[in-house]
C-alpha cells in the first residue's frame, strides 16, 4: 500500500527572489522551532492539544464546516434554510440541492480542516524525541485522531490519500488510495490506540480519547467497510466484536431521560462515548474562524423570526430545517423522541402561552427561505436564552454558545451492534435485546417495561424485517445529529428514488456523482494525480 507523505493538502510555496544571505540570517522570533520542540512531555502534550483542535472547528477559512449540518442537509432529513433570498450561505444551498461542484466554497475548507488535523496528529506520532508511558498515551490519542480524521475524509470524499508521514516538498502530487487501504490504515491506528488508551478519564480530561471511544469508532469503521464491501459478513463480525467490548466494559449506559441529553449545559453524560468539547471561555469573534471555540451551530440553526416572548429560546438564523418527511418518520408512539428533535410553530406558541407571554406574531415567516421552509425547526441544538449571560470573556455572543456535540453516543453503539449481529453471523435475539434498550428509553423517563413496543412487536405490527426496524431506530434516535446521509450512502439507499418527490433534489440528484463530494479544483490543480471524484475501481 502506498501511503503518501502529506502534511497539509496544499503546499504554500514561498518564492524568495533577490534575497541576500545576510537578509535571510535573522534571529528566530519564537523560543522553540520544530528542531528543538517535542523534547518534553509538556511539549508533546501541547502538540496533542493542537491535534485535537480541528475536531471542534465549526468554521474554517471563513466557512461553516459542521459535519452535523452537512449530513442532515445533504440527506432527506433537512433543508438548508436561511434567509428569504435562497442564497444565504450559497455553498450550503448547493449541498442541499445537489448543485455543488469542485468550486463549492465549503468543500475545500472541509477537506483542508481534516488534513490539518492529520498533519498535527502526525507530528505527535512521529516527532517526539522522548519515550515514557505518558508520551505513549499521547501518541495513542494522536493515532485515534488520525483515524478519526481519515474516516471523516472518507465519508465525505470517498477513498482519499492516506497520510501517515510528514510532508516532503516533492510529495505534493498525491493520488487516492483504495477503500481497503484507507480502512486498513484506520484499523491499524485504532488497534494500536486501543492497547494503550485508558478505559475512562477524569472530568478534567473530558473529551479526550478513551479505549471505548477507539473501539466504538473502529466498530463503526468496520460496519461501513462491511456495508460497502458487498455486505461482508466477516467484517460485520469484527465490528460486533469491538462494539460488544464497549458494552461489556460497563463504562457507559443510556441517560434515562432522552431530553436531558440536549438540555442547556448538558455535557459529557454517562451515555457519551466520544464528545466534541465546546467552550465560551475564549473571546471568539469573526476575525479568526479557526479560533472559535463555541458551537456556531446553535445560532446558525436556531428558530428564525422567533418573537422575544419565548421563555427559553432566542431567535437564530434558521438553518438545518427538518423536512416534512423527517417529521412524519416518527411513529405515533414515538413522540418523545420526535419532540426532542423537532419543534413546530404551534408548539412554540403553546410554550409562550404556558409561560404567560404573548406575541402578535410568534414566527415571522417572511424572514425564512420560502423554498426550504417547512414549519419545523431542529431542537437538539437549541438557542437557549441562558447563553446570553454565558460568556464571561467578551467576544461575539453568537459565537460563544458552548453546547457540546455528540460524536458517538452509547445508543449508537447499541444500534450498531444490533445491526452487525444481524448482518454478520450473530444472534438476532441478542440484536433485538439491544434495540429494545434504546426503545425503552425512547418511551420517556422511568421504567417503561411493558409500555413500549419491542423490536419483535414492531416487526409484527409494521410488517418490517429486523433490518428495517434498525434503520427506523437509527433515523429516529439520531435525527438532526448528523448520521443520516452517511447511513444512506453506506447502505446503498441514497438513490434517485429517495428524492423522487422533491422538485429540486429529485431533478438534480445523480447517483453517479453525488454520493461523494468532489475534491476542490485548488487541490487537483496542484496534485494532477488526484481525481476529482473516486471511480468504482477504488472501492475494493
Amino acid at each position: 500500500m502506498k501511503i503518501y507523505k502529506l502534511g497539509l493538502p496544499v503546499l504554500f510555496i514561498l518564492l524568495l527572489t533577490n534575497c541576500s544571505k545576510e537578509r535571510l540570517d535573522v534571529d528566530p522570533v519564537n523560543e522553540f522551532l520544530s528542531e528543538n520542540f517535542y523534547q518534553t512531555e509538556d511539549q508533546v502534550f501541547a502538540a496533542l492539544v493542537a491535534a485535537y483542535d480541528p475536531i471542534g472547528w465549526t468554521m474554517a477559512f471563513g466557512n461553516w464546516v459542521s459535519e452535523v449540518m452537512f449530513n442532515e442537509i445533504r440527506s432527506d432529513n433537512a433543508n438548508a434554510g436561511g434567509d428569504p433570498s435562497d442564497n444565504d450561505q450559497p455553498g450550503w444551498q448547493e449541498f442541499d440541492d445537489f448543485r455543488n461542484t469542485n468550486t463549492n466554497t465549503v468543500g475545500l475548507p472541509m477537506y483542508r480542516r481534516l488534513y490539518i488535523g492529520i498533519f498535527r496528529a502526525n507530528l505527535v506520532i512521529l516527532k517526539p524525541e522522548i519515550s515514557s508511558p505518558v508520551v505513549d498515551r499521547y501518541q495513542a490519542e494522536a493515532k485515534f485522531l488520525r483515524a478519526y480524521y481519515h474516516f471523516e475524509l472518507f465519508k465525505h470524499f470517498g477513498p482519499i490519500p492516506v497520510v501517515t508521514e510528514l510532508l516532503a516538498p516533492d510529495d505534493v502530487d498525491l493520488a487516492r488510495n483504495t477503500m481497503s487501504e484507507v480502512f486498513t490504515a484506520i484499523e491499524t491506528d485504532l488497534l494500536e490506540a486501543i492497547n494503550i488508551l485508558p478505559i475512562s478519564v477524569s472530568s478534567s480530561e473530558a473529551g479526550r480519547a478513551t479505549k471505548g471511544a477507539a473501539q466504538a469508532l473502529l466498530g463503526k469503521v468496520y460496519m461501513y467497510w462491511a456495508d460497502l464491501a458487498n455486505d461482508d459478513s466477516a467484517t460485520f463480525d469484527k465490528a460486533a466484536s469491538q462494539l460488544r467490548e464497549v458494552v461489556q466494559s460497563g463504562a457507559y449506559t443510556l441517560v434515562d431521560d432522552f431530553n436531558e441529553l440536549f438540555a442547556y449545559n448538558a455535557k459529557n453524560p454517562i451515555e457519551s462515548v466520544f464528545e466534541i468539547q465546546k467552550s465560551n471561555l475564549w473571546p471568539s469573534d469573526w476575525g479568526w474562524f479557526e479560533g472559535i471555540e463555541g458551537n456556531g451551530m446553535v445560532q446558525l440553526c436556531g428558530v428564525r423570526g422567533l418573537c422575544n416572548a419565548h421563555p427559553d429560546y432566542i431567535e437564530g438564523w434558521g438553518f438545518m430545517l427538518p423536512t416534512q418527511g423527517m417529521y412524519d418518520h416518527f411513529l405515533s408512539d414515538d413522540e418523545y423522541r420526535r419532540d426532542a428533535a423537532i419543534i413546530s410553530e404551534a408548539e412554540l406558541a403553546q410554550e409562550i402561552e404556558d409561560a404567560g407571554g404573548s406575541c402578535d406574531v410568534v414566527i415571522d415567516v417572511t424572514q425564512s427561505n420560502p423554498i426550504d421552509f417547512t414549519g419545523y425547526w431542529q431542537e437538539k441544538f437549541s438557542n437557549y436564552k441562558a447563553y446570553e449571560g454565558n460568556n464571561t470573556n467578551g467576544g461575539d455572543p453568537n459565537l460563544t454558545k458552548d453546547a457540546n456535540i455528540y460524536s458517538i453516543r452509547y445508543a449508537d453503539v447499541l444500534l450498531m451492534l444490533a445491526e452487525c449481529l444481524h448482518r454478520g453471523s450473530g444472534s438476532d435475539g441478542e440484536a433485538m435485546g439491544y434495540i429494545d434498550e434504546v426503545r425503552e428509553r425512547a418511551a420517556g423517563p422511568g421504567d417503561n417495561t411493558g409500555s413500549f413496543r419491542t423490536a419483535s412487536q414492531l416487526m409484527s405490527d409494521q410488517g418490517w424485517d429486523l433490518l428495517e426496524v434498525i434503520r427506523y431506530e437509527r433515523r429516529a434516535e439520531f435525527a438532526m445529529e448528523g448520521d443520516r446521509w452517511f447511513d444512506l450512502v453506506r447502505s446503498g439507499r441514497a438513490t434517485a428514488d429517495l428524492f423522487a418527490g422533491d422538485p429540486i433534489r429529485g431533478v438534480n440528484f445523480d447517483e453517479n456523482i453525488h454520493l461523494w463530494l468532489p475534491i476542490a479544483l485548488q487541490e487537483t490543480t496542484v496534485a494532477t494525480n488526484l481525481t476529482e471524484y473516486p471511480d468504482a475501481s477504488l472501492f475494493q
